[in-house]
């Protein structure tokens, strides 16, 4: 916190008289030079005469040489301007600066409408002057380094060193100050009567402030105040404090955090008290508590740490233990919820060739879902929790190697199903091309022949949330390498048809097997674990000719839409999977209906293992596939345009099948479809999928190898279909230029679950902040007037519907619209909603209504869940600062966690 009369103005204008009083070199604008010898035969040319016309006359009578000069005290010249003029008054003993007045040494400045140097009572004096309509102007300000200050009048003493100012304003860090008498008493100490202090930005008219009678200040340290009473709308209120003290650092310091109270089904509590920890200048820690009379309690630790141009993350551990009702109670419950949250980022200029990352969200399936002190509603409505940490290491050179180590955890917070892979390692070496040539570029398929070598070992967990990091987890724990190395050529046949053949080998070590065997006393399969290692080897080779066709109609340039490109991809492959059935054991099975009736059963002892066991069936297929996309050239509306404008009209529209050539029946598998229709450039796809069967199913809904026409059916049978699309536009669409297309970031709801659309509702975090709501927004650059006949909207839309045949459903298994969208009733009123329609079972979804109003220096929001079974409501109002963040008031609806 920098001091409200900075110690540098005393010393400045000590210099300054100094210098006047013992001859030292003054400089102002018009390079006029007084010093000590010159100063008693200066002229009086009185208050009228510009600077410009002060004349210099020299004394016959040379100084005192016997005189001691004073001491050297400047350091740098001192340089003065006024407008009107400056006089140097002998019989006074006095220096006047007028009108504009300024006074500049190094990085101090004090400009006032009349600057005053008192040589006989050793005091300097600033004060404003009175403008042409009698109004007091040009009031002190006092400038040093980025620090001001603008009292109403400067009176300081050169003998006592202290000083008097009158109505002075400063802004310390993020605080406004207005002190009506203010004091120095040295160096490090300043006394202020009557003050004001708010972190309202109009200084004149605060919505709020912090009346003090008395304050003791210590610059960079602490204010400390007697009784504190605060004001709103300069009403006093009755909340204030017999003595107040309020750090005022610009560094981070550690110190208590007050907890918010209030009242809940848990009984009253006290929530995210606790203390912060300055750690250093690259890390802190924060340390919160909860407590609800019921017996409930929480504690949560965050730290957030970056250095500069190296890495920067944050780390959070969250812990709950819940009870419902109270104890002896039949409906008393008890149970703990914890969540970890880590996520690191390395700088891309720390290490080109290797890079930390880490993304960490992992805890009890229930913890979002049970949770009384998080609000973030796209957690809940997300069933899956991700996790991942990686290092990467790049080797350069050639071939260049790329190894990376990785942990990845997934977990289904509904059926709390935990997969993990601790860790997975992952080596490349890159495309080799033995025959290339040194000097130019590679052609035909001898030069482009290149192999690579890929390397992918993994450990991986399969456990459920009750056994989390528990020894059981590992137990059953499955180990394996990999080995693959593809061998690629590619080449032109005929200048139009792009030929590629490829063959991959692969090899997979496993360190865990079983082996089968039927238990004739049980009449039940036995499967015997054996431990240590083991490998199988597979191969397979195949290839593909595509081209491209353009089609072409032009209509004319004088015509509405000129031209129309069709574009067709066409490509054909062929694909061999060798049997490998060398890997396959067999054996006899007794039927538990006919003891005397047995088969052969055949298995494979990697059956179970981490990678599975080879094919064992021979596979030959022929795969087809078309693209289609179809483009036309319009006229553009804009006259200006030179260009005409090109829209798609059919987007990545593709067909695709295979046959089987090695086998015995149902040889050609379903046609799929996927592609969009553009509905409006750059902003509305509707995206299409399905699949078409043309064979026939039997009475058990099996398919069967009979064509579905010659079963009385149509050529093709639909499976299943998908239509979606989601939208997005707002008030800017409908302004001359449109909006331009700006990247989303990551907020806080899409870290942790949520939709980038905000389609699920909006998080708030604990000030009352939505998580996306933009901090740093100024109000104050709107133009008020424009919301006379504009409102600024934005509305997101997402539409989805799933039709499944695959068994003769014939039915549509979804079908729901999603939408979002906020609107600015004024400058200062904004409200939102998110909501959805679920078609099918006739009933809105997750459905959150938003208020948010901008109070100037204070906030206030409204978050509604009107329906559901989270139905809870959230009201907070309070100041934006952070430094006063816990002056707030807020009181919640919790949702029912019992339903």
């Amino acid at each position: 916190m920098q001091t409200i009369i900075p110690k540098i103005l005393f010393c400045s204008i000590f210099i300054l008289i100094s210098a006047w009083a013992n001859g030292q070199e003054i400089g102002n604008e018009e390079g006029i030079e007084i010093d000590a010898r010159e100063r008693d035969t200066l002229v009086s040319v009185g208050d009228s005469l510009p600077l410009a016309e002060v004349i210099k006359v020299q004394d016959s009578i040379m100084a005192d040489t016997l005189k001691e000069p004073g001491n050297q005290m400047l350091t740098d010249v001192v340089t003065y301007t006024a407008t009107d003029y400056m006089r140097l008054s002998q019989k006074e003993n006095r220096m006047y600066l007028y009108n504009e007045a300024e006074v500049t040494y190094e990085d101090m400045t004090m400009k006032a409408g009349l600057i005053v140097i008192d040589n006989n009572k050793n005091e300097v004096h600033a004060y404003g002057i009175p403008d042409s309509t009698g109004a007091y102007s040009q009031t002190p300000v006092f400038t040093q380094g980025n620090q001001t200050v603008e009292p109403d009048s400067i009176r300081f003493n050169f003998d006592t060193e202290r000083a008097l100012v009158h109505n002075s304003r400063t802004k310390q860090a993020q605080f406004n100050v207005i002190g009506e008498t203010t004091r120095r008493e040295n160096d490090s100490v300043y006394f202020m009567k009557n003050v004001r202090f708010t972190t309202s930005e109009n200084v004149e008219d605060p919505d709020y402030y912090f009346y003090a009678r008395r304050i003791k200040f210590v610059p960079d340290k602490k204010i400390v105040s007697g009784l504190v009473n605060m004001y709103i709308a300069d009403v006093p209120t009755p909340l204030g404090l017999p003595f107040g003290y309020f750090p005022m650092t610009e560094e981070q310091t550690s110190g208590f955090i007050p907890p918010s109270f209030g009242d809940s089904r848990r009984g009253y509590f006290l929530q995210n008290g606790g203390y912060y920890f300055a750690m250093s200048d690259y890390a802190d820690l924060m340390v919160l508590g909860d407590y609800y009379t019921n017996g409930s309690f929480g504690a949560r630790v965050e730290s957030n740490y970056a250095k500069r141009y190296k890495f920067r993350g944050n780390f959070r551990l969250r812990y709950e233990n819940l009870y419902e009702s109270e104890r002896g109670f039949p409906d008393f419950s008890q149970q703990t919820v914890y969540n970890i949250q880590w996520s690191h980022s390395q700088d891309a200029k720390a290490n080109p060739n290797s890079r930390f990352s880490a993304s960490v969200n992992l805890g009890s399936s229930n913890y979002y879902q049970q949770s009384v002190n998080q609000s973030n509603t796209g957690n809940f409505l997300n069933n899956t929790l991700n996790s991942s940490v990686s290092y990467s290491k790049t080797f350069p050179g050639e071939p260049q190697v790329n190894l990376s180590l990785a942990a990845r955890h997934s977990q289904n917070t509904r059926t709390q199903q935990i997969n993990m892979s601790l860790p997975t390692l992952n080596a490349s070496m890159s495309r080799v091309y033995p025959f290339a040539p040194k000097t130019g570029a590679k052609k035909g398929a001898i030069q482009n022949i290149n192999f690579q070598y890929n390397l992918r070992g993994e450990n991986r967990i399969n456990t459920t949330d009750s056994l989390f990091f528990k020894p059981e987890m590992f137990r059953d724990a499955e180990m394996g390498l990999r080995h693959q190395i593809p061998l690629t050529t590619n080449f032109k046949i005929f200048k139009y048809f792009s030929t590629s053949v490829s063959a991959n080998y692969e090899e997979s070590w496993v360190f865990k097997t079983f082996d089968r065997s039927w238990d004739e006393r049980a009449n039940q399969e036995v499967v015997d674990t054996i431990n240590g290692f083991d490998s199988y080897r597979t191969y397979n080779f195949s290839t593909s000719l595509g081209t491209t066709v353009y089609g072409l109609k032009n209509f004319g340039k004088d015509k509405k839409i000129q031209a129309i490109r069709h574009v067709m991809r066409p490509s054909i492959s062929y694909n061999i999977n060798p049997a490998f059935d060398q890997y396959y054991d067999t054996y006899e099975r007794i039927n538990p209906a006919n003891p005397l009736e047995t088969n052969m059963v055949d298995y494979s002892r990697f059956q179970g293992s981490l990678y599975g066991a080879p094919g064992r069936n021979f596979s030959s297929s022929i795969g087809f596939s078309l693209s289609n996309t179809l483009e036309a050239k319009v006229r553009d509306k804009d006259s200006t345009a030179t260009e005409p404008k090109k829209i798609k009209l059919l987007n990545n529209f593709s067909l695709s099948t295979s046959y089987n050539v090695a086998g015995d029946s149902l040889k050609l598998s379903p046609i799929a479809i996927r592609g969009s229709i553009p509905i409006i450039q750059n902003k509305l796809d509707i995206n299409v999928a399905g699949n078409m069967d043309i064979y026939a199913l039997d009475n058990n809904n099996r398919r069967i190898d009979r064509l579905n026409i010659e079963n009385g059916g149509s050529l093709f049978r639909f499976t299943n279909a998908n239509v979606s699309f989601g939208y997005s536009f707002s008030s800017k669409d409908f302004e001359s230029g449109g909006a331009e297309n700006e990247e989303e970031e990551d907020s806080e709801t899409y870290r942790n679950g949520g939709r980038r659309d905000n389609l699920l509702g909006e998080g708030t975090d604990l000030d009352g902040r939505f998580y996306d709501e933009d901090e740093d927004e100024d109000q104050d650059d709107r133009d008020d007037e424009w919301y006379n006949y504009k409102i600024p909207w934005d509305l997101r839309l997402s539409y989805t519907m799933t039709y499944n045949n695959q068994q003769r459903q014939n039915e549509i298994t979804s079908h729901s619209i999603m939408f979002s969208g906020d609107v600015e009733l004024s400058p200062k009123w904004k409200v939102g909603g998110s909501s959805g329609f679920d078609i099918k079972e006739q009933g809105f979804t997750y459905t959150q209504l938003r208020f948010q109003r901008d109070l100037d220096s204070w906030r206030m929001t409204f978050n509604w869940v009107p329906f559901d079974v989270r139905a809870s409501w959230y009201f907070f109002i309070g100041i934006k600062s952070s430094i006063l963040s816990d002056i707030k008031y807020d009181k919640r609806r919790e949702p029912d966690r019992q339903l």
